[in-house]
């Protein structure tokens, strides 16, 4: 008696989302497994929180508006930074599949190229989202004291998760073009370092040199602090928070189509 196999037809849409979740939850699992990972996803803000607190808040504190306290004034700047840093490791993961013919296994699957990214980019949402809320939770052990309610919480979220997505897609560029690891780190290092620095992050934009103010107040990471902090201290946003999500969403359209593109060249060569 013959038997008659039927196959169900999936769209390519449904595959490459089944592709990412797939991968997605293999980044995931690396995270929980990376004893490192999550070492560091605890106490590199904790170190930055304390340190910062302590060498720069005495001095820096006597700039700030009358009732602003420097924790309450540092901690959007931490958690910026802490992202920004933390997508560095969606550089090294994707280099280092890439380097360690992982990605050649995955091309004799039937799977999404782009799969291995949005892997890296999404758990990278989840580490760095660990990494805030422990933030948050140190900086109020120490005194800080946010004055947002509710909706302007989400509102945070939102515009943090949409930095985070979109800078770990910066990121992962970086990874595809690296050579080796030692490479990626001197690359994001290269770009990362001085955002993040040259920015209100730690101190008032206003004390800085004419042309490094020009910069510092009108680069990426400037208006996504600014927009978290004036949410978290009840201040006027201004458009700092539009302007947040227009840079946001400006490196993710450079991004994402720049990324896909140089992995598929570099995967199938």
């Amino acid at each position: 008696m013959a038997v008659e196999l039927v196959f169900e037809k999936k769209s390519a849409t449904y595959l490459k989302l089944r592709d990412s979740w797939l991968m997605i939850k293999r980044s995931t699992r690396h995270i929980v497994r990376n004893t490192d990972q999550l070492l560091g996803a605890f106490f590199q803000p904790v170190m930055f929180i304390l340190l910062f607190t302590a060498v720069f808040g005495p001095s820096i504190s006597k700039a700030l508006p009358p009732g602003v306290s420097y924790i309450n004034f540092l901690m959007a700047g931490i958690i910026v930074q802490t992202v920004a840093f933390g997508s560095t490791v969606t550089a090294v993961s994707v280099c280092s599949d890439l380097k360690n013919g992982i990605v050649d296994r995955f091309r004799s699957l039937p799977m999404s190229n782009l799969a291995v990214l949005n892997g890296h980019v999404v758990s990278d949402l989840l580490r760095n989202t660990i990494s805030t809320v422990v933030m948050l939770l140190v900086g109020l052990v120490i005194g800080f004291r946010a004055q947002a309610n509710f909706v302007e919480w989400l509102k945070i979220a939102g515009i943090l998760l949409l930095f985070t997505f979109a800078f770990s897609w910066l990121m992962a560029i970086l990874g595809i073009m690296a050579k080796s690891i030692e490479a990626v780190q001197w690359l994001t290092f290269v770009i990362i370092f001085p955002l993040t620095f040259a920015s209100s992050a730690f101190v008032p934009t206003e004390g800085m040199p004419k042309g490094l103010e020009t910069f510092a107040a009108n680069q990426p990471i400037t208006q996504v602090i600014a927009a978290v902090r004036a949410l978290i201290l009840g201040t006027p946003v201004g458009n700092h928070a539009l302007l947040a999500v227009i840079w946001s969403l400006a490196i993710l359209i450079f991004a994402v189509p720049v990324a896909a593109y140089m992995f598929r060249h570099k995967t199938s060569s």
